[in-house]
């Protein structure tokens, strides 16, 4: 059971991250057929992340109410016909609608398989097909790189497009099929009641004193790593198309490999009375210390240093395990929803914001935008996440004043 419960909702989370990071390699094509700005092609990139994220809260009702392969396969289809759009699209009208329904279409990728993994299997598994889970999207982001590096170099990115359609159909009838059935306790939960649960955990102090840099950190690494890092490598480090797919692709691997071996070091960690927070924060501060590391070009060793990046950049998940521990069960769910609601707001305004502030200094007769542009947009970015440190480290100080 376990192969048909996990193959076909990991398939679907690694479209999920394909959709979400493919536009780091097609944004110079976007971008030269569509005539589009930085701020344009950060907004086409991040409605994805927008419409993602306004989709948790009502996700929570529907997985409630209804078994995960369903709210999974359906909304799996709006992500085909989204990819679809996106693939005919002739304006940029066109592109925003088209990927603002993928993110609609793959919401519930993670949080359906999460629900039904937990209904399906022994709590001793789910450390572990909850790790894998995660892979999986990992993969999602190594194929992002040099496989559709690859891909583009026969094919164009409307013909990648109505591929991805095409596999989005084929997850949709794999999760309906394959997916085991189970018993569904339907909870009579109202929206305004979930929106006042909501309020509740963000106006706890455990959350909102340790959210914001966990928020801050994977929110930018979402916005770096779905649009920004491929502008970064070929503008301001000057890299070919080749050499930068390749640096994104050790960013990738270190990112799937993060993704397993923190989590296992988090839970190993635990016996020793070191618990998932500290390796969370631990791991954010070394992803900040890399930034400062990249943006200001101490090292000209990109495989090595983008690789720690893309591996510590996936700290943050961690804090969701601690918060979930340090709220009563009732508030769980509410705590994960909560916190993967302001990280997809965050990468959807960083990624955005990093188009509209790189979009304040002109672009040479080649198209391409100076090297202060990015510089100062990363400064803003880095300058906000240092803010969250500081925030957690006033009230960790205050805490044990107390």
């Amino acid at each position: 059971m376990l192969l048909k419960l996990f193959i076909p909702f990991a398939f679907g989370y690694f479209l999920s991250f394909l959709y979400r990071v493919v536009n780091v390699v097609i944004a110079p094509d976007l971008v030269a057929e569509f005539g589009l700005n930085a701020a344009q092609i950060g907004m086409v990139s991040s409605v994805y992340l927008l419409t993602f994220a306004l989709c948790q809260l009502p996700l929570g009702i529907l997985l409630d109410r209804y078994e995960s392969r369903k709210v999974s396969a359906a909304l799996l289809l709006l992500a085909a016909l989204g990819a679809w759009i996106f693939a005919g699209a002739s304006s940029i009208e066109g592109l925003l609608l088209g990927r603002g329904l993928i993110g609609i279409g793959v919401s519930a990728c993670l949080m359906a398989a999460f629900t039904a993994y937990a209904n399906l299997l022994p709590l001793q598994k789910l450390p572990l097909v909850n790790g894998l889970q995660l892979m999986t999207g990992g993969l999602g982001v190594v194929a992002a790189s040099t496989p559709v590096q690859w891909f583009l170099s026969w094919g164009d990115w409307r013909l990648f497009f109505q591929v991805m359609a095409l596999a989005s159909l084929l997850a949709s009838g794999l999760v309906l099929t394959l997916v085991p059935r189970y018993v569904v306790v339907v909870k009579q939960q109202k929206l305004s009641q979930q929106l006042a649960e909501l309020w509740q955990v963000i106006k706890s102090p455990i959350f909102y004193q340790l959210a914001p840099l966990s928020v801050a950190t994977q929110g930018i690494f979402g916005a770096f790593i779905g649009l920004w890092a491929g502008y970064w490598l070929r503008d301001y480090l000057s890299l070919s198309p080749a050499e930068a797919a390749q640096v994104l692709l050790t960013m990738a691997l270190a990112m799937t490999a993060g993704f397993v071996l923190l989590g296992w070091l988090a839970g190993w960690l635990q016996k020793f009375g070191i618990g998932a927070y500290v390796v969370s924060v631990g791991g954010m501060l070394v992803y900040l210390l890399t930034q400062l590391v990249i943006v200001n070009e101490w090292s000209q060793w990109h495989h090595l240093w983008w690789g720690i990046s893309g591996f510590f950049g996936t700290s943050g998940v961690l804090m969701y395990a601690y918060l979930s521990q340090s709220v009563p069960k009732a508030l769980v769910g509410r705590v994960n929803t909560s916190l993967n609601l302001c990280v997809f707001v965050c990468a959807f305004a960083g990624q955005w914001g990093l188009g509209m502030l790189i979009d304040q200094w002109p672009t040479n007769a080649a198209g391409v935008y100076p090297q202060v542009a990015y510089f100062n947009a990363w400064a803003w970015v880095l300058g906000l996440q240092a803010l969250a440190l500081c925030w957690l480290l006033y009230n960790a100080v205050l805490r044990q004043a107390r």
